[in-house]
């Protein structure tokens, strides 16, 4: 528990740090905040305490790594909007009996663009992307508790222009097998900028977000609930209900399962003439077919279009 705590001390501080820092400057990065795992997006897209053996959960809680298998590779698929797609490759890694590392990468590429002067006459084309390389390293504390660190490397290109940031993730995890019960707290994108987008120096903050979650197995029913709480430092920003996400997981057996989400702020932020469109809502399903694991799943993340994202392992 020695380790626990001192884990605990530096997500307190840190996420208080990174609070007062947080106070200048343009938000950027937004990138980080689409989902990479099919699983946790068809949970409403927010979700960080389901305890599958799902390496893609490298992008939302590091800590549930601890839960899969040595030696697997994950890729990642977003169709996010008209040209603009993310993809996404991960791999994990063993270490001993009780820890686990991984290495990952995510781009966000927004296609190819035209360039145009001041009088819109047409100069060319160019592309923009934005690039995600992290590496993680969750280790088990305790029978019941993990807990993980991630370091991240974030790099915007559009066009000439360029930035780069570094950024940390802190993850911990709390799962009773015998009850069912995991519960989670992750700080996400603590960290700042050290090469600025801007000519005139304007410097944009990392995306910050602390997230609590918690999900419930059934034992007498194939069915287990999520519930998290997304975004909890900034309740002024929006209304109380809009940071909090719905899930459910329907596991007909260990190899197969379909979930579907709410999350309130995205259906409140994409109404359009007081019309929702079934925005918020997200649906997915998976198959485990011994050491291959694929997962799909359907939501909407911009008012402009519907999103499918894929993920596909490997245990080898």
């Amino acid at each position: 528990m020695r380790h626990l705590n001192k884990l605990v001390c530096l997500f307190v501080l840190l996420s208080f740090a990174v609070q007062s820092w947080a106070q200048d400057g343009k938000t950027g990065y937004q990138f980080l905040n689409v989902p990479v795992g099919a699983h946790s997006a068809a949970l409403g897209g927010a979700n960080i305490s389901i305890v599958e053996d799902d390496a893609s959960m490298m992008w939302t809680n590091a800590a549930m790594l601890t839960n899969v298998s040595d030696k697997s590779l994950v890729l990642g698929y977003n169709s996010y909007i008209h040209s603009s797609n993310l993809m996404a490759a991960g791999f994990t890694k063993a270490i001993g009996d009780r820890g686990t590392w991984a290495i990952g990468a995510q781009m966000l590429d927004y296609g190819s663009m035209d360039e145009t002067d001041e009088t819109g006459a047409l100069m060319g084309s160019f592309s923009a992307k934005d690039i995600n390389l992290q590496t993680s390293y969750s280790y088990l504390l305790s029978e019941r508790w993990s807990g993980a660190v991630t370091a991240k490397l974030l790099m915007s290109n559009y066009a000439n222009y360029s930035s780069t940031a570094i950024g940390t993730d802190l993850a911990l995890n709390y799962f009773n097998a015998e009850t069912g019960f995991s519960f989670s707290v992750v700080g996400r994108n603590l960290g700042g900028q050290i090469k600025t987008l801007y000519d005139d120096g304007t410097r944009e903050t990392l995306p910050f977000n602390l997230a609590l979650g918690f999900s419930k197995d059934f034992a007498n029913a194939p069915i287990r609930i999520s519930l998290t709480a997304d975004d909890v430092t900034h309740w002024s920003d929006v209304n109380f209900i809009q940071h909090f996400v719905l899930g459910a997981d329907i596991l007909p057996s260990r190899n197969t399962w379909v979930a579907l989400g709410y999350n309130f702020r995205r259906a409140h932020e994409m109404k359009v003439l007081d019309k929702g469109h079934w925005a918020g809502f997200s649906i997915g399903g998976g198959l485990n077919v011994k050491k291959f694991k694929v997962g799909v799943a359907y939501g909407k993340y911009h008012v402009a279009a519907s999103s499918v994202l894929c993920n596909v392992s490997y245990s080898f």
